[in-house]
């Protein structure tokens, strides 16, 4: 290690280090607090200052560097790769998440957990308390009309005790602490609280005895090995000598104190934050986690970063004066630190100002909002590629996609209202429920219709209008049609083979349905059709995302197979499973 200096990649002339963030970056030990305003470079910052690490000599796997995505994760696991030299890239460069995660795979017995523990989402949590629901201490959160009305608020709420680092008996004990008529507390409010807090040890106890956690323990329970085996703690910190963490100002209480707990005397912990970016408050996320780092840290050397390097001035002054409406809970006025960005990119005077343009109605703006692009686009300045249009909500940008439809200004739409909207997952979702409900007649005509078979609507239609005025199934009335019973006229001998093949597809399907799982009889349909081969034939930028929306939703369905235990009914149980996770 000690030639490691000579073989770092040399610092890139074009991508120099300012005064601060070359302070930060040279910071040998102790705590090191970065408030990094946006634009500023902050991920420049931590990957650097990674690789200086490694310069001066350390090793590689005592640094510790955390964040809370995996596409930023990789992003920096990327540039510390280029950085250093081949070799020297064993830093271990993970989410929040990941790491617990690794923690609780390495030592499973210890905290009493399966080896081979499933984590469950969100979505899958409130599949398996429905599952369990009698099981369940409640009362008043059962109401008789709709019981499980309210699995999916006690799934969040049982989140946000565990970002919190509070456990059952943390919450049990804090309702013995409520009395009647203190603070307004009355005996229903004191019953509903006992309620929820016995909810929360009956789902820890389910879940653990099915081999599940959920996302929260992948960051409590590492906490509660670590305050309960001092030896297993001790091995951590002997590991990791240096602890880097970005998006500070999003972490909720219980990552604080796992930070805490890991940096532990030699507390060489750098975090990098900005409260005016966080973006984490509903699950816990708070600018007292910076405040209290300052606190237990007082000796923390403090680098704010202001040299903004994406927006022009008029751009930051604008946004400058809109944050400071949340004046005084921010770090600015608690700790008195000058946050206001200055624009690298105005030096000598470039950029424009902002303009705030106001309509009457939406249209309005979206038609405004069209002709500009079309005009500048038009004049040769600009490429249409060079255009972007935000919107809050998927909902919104129909105003917006219609105007340019209008003026016929090329566009793509990047939102999506979700997977389960998508015309290919809309298929395979409408080909589960007819397999397994014949009297399911929209989704048979939905899966008739669709590119897969092709039927037309002269077609298909007769066959609606019948099963109508027969008060029949679609499917009844495409059976007949098939076996050449009650045949309407107006549909075409193309129309006749079409539908027999739709209604031979579906009851082979069925009968398979009974005894494979559902991912088996999804990869039969898909090749025995030829709807995969044909969209991975076809070049075109739709028809590969189609097959990747296809890959992604076979993931789901194998997931839930496995981490649900889905047995008996199999191909019913996922639909049953699938309506629940799309609501």
């Amino acid at each position: 290690m000690k030639d490691v200096e000579h073989s770092l990649a040399p610092p890139d002339p074009l991508d120099p280090l300012n005064s601060e963030q070359l302070s930060a970056v040279e910071h040998t030990d102790g705590p090191l607090l970065v408030i990094a305003g946006a634009g500023t470079g902050k991920t420049k910052v931590i990957t650097r200052r990674i690789a200086r690490l490694i310069e001066r000599g350390i090793d590689p796997g005592s640094i510790l560097a955390l964040t809370f995505t995996e596409k930023a994760a990789g992003e920096m696991e990327e540039r510390v790769d280029r950085l250093v030299p081949y070799g020297y890239t064993n830093v271990w460069i993970s989410t929040f998440h990941s790491f617990g995660d690794r923690v609780l795979g390495d030592n499973a017995l210890a905290l009493g957990l399966v080896p081979d523990f499933k984590v469950l989402s969100e979505a899958e949590r409130v599949i398996f308390l429905k599952e369990h629901l009698f099981d369940l201490p409640l009362d008043y959160y059962r109401p008789s009309g709709d019981p499980t009305r309210y699995l999916s608020s006690l799934v969040k709420f049982i989140s946000r005790l565990k970002d919190e680092d509070v456990t059952p008996e943390d919450f049990l004990s804090y309702c013995d602490t409520l009395e009647e008529g203190e603070g307004g507390v009355t005996e229903d409010l004191m019953k509903e609280r006992r309620e929820l807090a016995g909810a929360y040890a009956k789902y820890e106890e389910l879940m653990a005895r099915s081999g599940y956690i959920d996302f929260g323990d992948q960051i409590v329970l590492p906490l509660k090995l670590f305050r309960e085996k001092p030896a297993v703690l001790k091995r951590y910190r002997e590991r990791y000598h240096y602890i880097l963490t970005d998006e500070f100002q999003d972490t909720n209480y219980a990552q604080s104190e796992l930070l805490k707990l890991l940096s532990g005397e030699r507390r060489n912990i750098t975090v990098v934050a900005d409260d005016d970016q966080s973006i984490y408050k509903f699950r816990g996320a708070a600018i007292s986690n910076v405040l209290k780092f300052q606190e237990s840290c007082p000796e923390a050397k403090v680098v704010t970063l202001t040299r903004n390097y994406r927006s022009v001035q008029p751009v930051l002054d604008a946004s400058y004066r809109l944050i400071r409406h949340n004046d005084p809970d921010r770090l600015e006025v608690k700790s008195g630190i000058d946050k206001k960005l200055v624009s690298e990119r105005s030096r000598g005077g470039a950029g424009g100002e902002v303009a705030h343009l106001h309509f009457d109605t939406l249209t309005s703006e979206a038609e405004f909002v069209a002709k500009t692009i079309e005009e500048r686009a038009g004049e040769g300045k600009r490429d249409y590629k060079e255009f972007a249009i935000l919107v809050r909500a998927n909902a919104d940008a129909e105003p917006f996609l219609r105007a340019l439809d209008q003026r016929g200004v090329p566009h793509r739409f990047s939102g999506s209202s979700g997977l389960y909207s998508r015309e290919e997952i809309r298929v395979l979702i409408s080909l589960l429920k007819v397999i397994t409900d014949h009297s399911d007649s929209m989704n048979l005509f939905h899966l008739a219709s669709s590119p897969v078979y092709g039927l037309k609507a002269a077609d298909v239609m007769p066959c609606n209008h019948l099963s109508r005025r027969r008060h029949r199934p679609l499917f009844h009335v495409m059976r007949d049609v098939a076996r050449g019973k009650d045949v309407p006229a107006e549909i075409s001998t193309e129309g006749v083979e079409t539908i027999t093949k739709v209604v031979l597809d579906i009851e082979r399907l069925s009968e398979m349905a009974l005894k494979e799982s559902t991912g088996r009889v999804l990869y039969t349909f898909l090749t025995d059709t030829g709807y995969i081969v044909s969209l991975s034939a076809e070049d075109s930028e739709e028809a590969v995302d189609s097959v990747r929306n296809i890959a992604r939703f076979f993931e789901i369905v194998s997931h839930m197979e496995q981490s649900l235990s889905i047995k008996g009914k199999k191909v019913q149980t996922m639909v049953e499973y699938l309506t629940l996770l799309m609501d």
